[in-house]
Order: structure tokens, then C-alpha cells, then sequence
């Protein structure tokens, strides 16, 4: 499996990014991610429409959780033809408790925990940390890929407009 070194730190101390890397114009590899224990969901179940995927270290931090709601936000104006997942290494028990207590109806949150194919399919796993990277990306109707950020420092907010962008310009 590839690594990758020097694109992200975690408090100022560089992680390795572990898998394939994924760039705009390259089609969104296909992945299994859980909505519950053995509820799986594959970004090839919503072709056709407009993906974007939220990718955090873990919704128990205050900057994953601002980031969730964030994204919850945004979503409630994206229409039916949007999807908004968010995606941790975070148990699903942990993902349904929050949006439970948050009141988050618009973002379906979808964990990696069994195999880490998505993280490591879009090279997003931090080897050092056993998370996730916190990125975006965005998929259109096509299935390619039109926006991709790995925020640099993790302990920052993703580029919230960047992404609604390169949404409006997919539909």
C-alpha cells in the first residue's frame, strides 16, 4: 500500500497518509462504508446524483463535530440531487448517538471501521493515528471526482465554500 508524507499534520507533527491518491478529474473509486453494524453503503448505490463526502478524524472532537453540523447546514438548501455523507473510523453506535443528541437530518453519517476501504482507497488513513484525515470530496453525476481537499493541519475546518462550489457547478 502507498504512503504518503509531508501532506498533513496533526498538531504540527507530520502523520503518513496510507493508500491511493485520488485528484480531480479521476473517477471516484467505488467503496463500502457502514450506516450501521452491518448496514452497507456504497458510493455506487447514488450514481447519478451529486456526492459530496466529509471526511473527519472523529465526530468526538470539538473541530469534527463543527464540521459535521457545518456540512448538516449547507445540505438544507443542496436539493434531493445532493448527497452529503460524512465519514469517520467512528463506531456507528457513536455516529448515531451525536446526530441523535445534534438534531442532524441532512448528512447521512457512515462509518469505515470495518476494513478501512474508503481511507484507504482515497488515501485518507493516518497511519500514525489510525483515523481518518480530514478531506472533502466531491463527486458528480458522472462519477468523477471535481473537488478534492486533505486539510493540511488537522486540528483546521475544511474550505466549506471550495466544496458548495464545486456542488452548484456539478448540478
Amino acid at each position: 500500500m502507498a504512503e504518503h508524507k509531508g501532506i498533513v499534520t496533526f498538531k504540527g507533527q507530520p502523520v503518513t497518509l496510507v493508500g491511493d491518491e485520488v485528484k480531480v478529474g479521476d473517477a471516484a473509486p467505488d467503496f463500502t462504508v457502514f450506516k450501521g453494524l452491518n448496514d452497507a453503503v456504497r458510493l455506487s448505490d447514488v450514481k447519478g446524483s451529486v456526492v459530496v463526502v466529509s471526511v473527519a478524524p472523529s465526530v468526538d472532537t470539538r473541530v469534527c463535530a463543527a464540521q459535521l453540523r457545518a456540512f448538516n447546514k449547507e445540505a438544507t438548501a443542496l436539493g434531493p440531487d445532493v448527497k452529503v455523507w460524512f465519514v469517520t473510523l467512528d463506531l456507528p453506535f457513536a455516529l448515531g448517538r451525536f446526530i441523535g443528541a445534534e438534531g442532524i437530518q441532512n448528512v447521512t453519517t457512515l462509518s469505515d471501521y470495518k476494513d478501512r476501504e474508503f481511507g484507504e482507497k482515497y488515501g485518507v488513513y493516518m497511519k500514525e493515528l489510525g483515523l481518518l484525515a480530514r478531506s472533502t470530496f466531491v463527486v458528480d453525476r458522472e462519477g468523477k471526482v471535481v473537488f478534492r481537499e486533505i486539510v493540511p493541519e488537522m486540528t483546521h475546518e475544511p474550505d466549506y465554500d471550495g466544496a458548495m462550489k464545486a456542488v452548484r457547478a456539478a448540478l
